[in-house]
């Protein structure tokens, strides 16, 4: 960009800016990555949540239908998302993974108590997961490089085993 400047004796003088705007792109690079990669960071941290909630639900879901069998609740869970990166809807949590996901069962009430207006018999699924940060900056600002991610899903055991 050209400036023109009067000088002393009036006459009209150029000043060349040239440079400037390289400038100013290379003082704000830096500030517009460190916004981009923590929009995504955030973004991925946020789907991992999802899908975290969603394996809950589904063992609650399948817990309202049959609550005492413990290991079906536990593997319908884990083969909840597909693994596969050529599926429609892949997974980035891996959800087989038995040291990072974490899975608690909890059921209240009796067997064949149903739904009375006192009490309800209700099956509580938890699932925890500790999301690992990608960028450095985040994992100062939150103190550790992993974000406790934990969902529980909570559904009225509809068909009781009674015997």
């Amino acid at each position: 960009m050209m400036r023109y400047i009067k000088s002393k004796n009036g006459a009209n003088t150029k000043k060349l800016e040239q440079g400037q705007s390289l400038v100013e792109l290379a003082i704000m690079f830096p500030i517009i990555l460190l916004l981009m990669l923590g929009t995504l960071d955030f973004g991925m941290a946020i789907y991992s949540y999802l899908i975290v909630r969603d394996a809950a639900q589904e063992g609650a879901l399948y817990g309202s239908i049959n609550p005492n069998n413990l290991a079906e609740i536990e593997n319908r869970i884990r083969f909840m998302a597909p693994k596969d990166q050529e599926a429609l809807s892949f997974s980035p949590v891996d959800l087989n993974n038995k040291d990072i996901i974490k899975i608690k069962v909890k059921t209240s009430g009796q067997n064949c108590q149903g739904i009375t207006r006192d009490k309800v018999n209700s099956i509580s699924v938890t699932v925890s997961y500790r999301y690992r940060m990608i960028i450095p900056l985040g994992q100062t600002l939150v103190g550790a490089n992993t974000i406790p991610l934990e969902a529980t899903a909570t559904n009225v055991i509809i068909q009781p085993a009674c015997k």
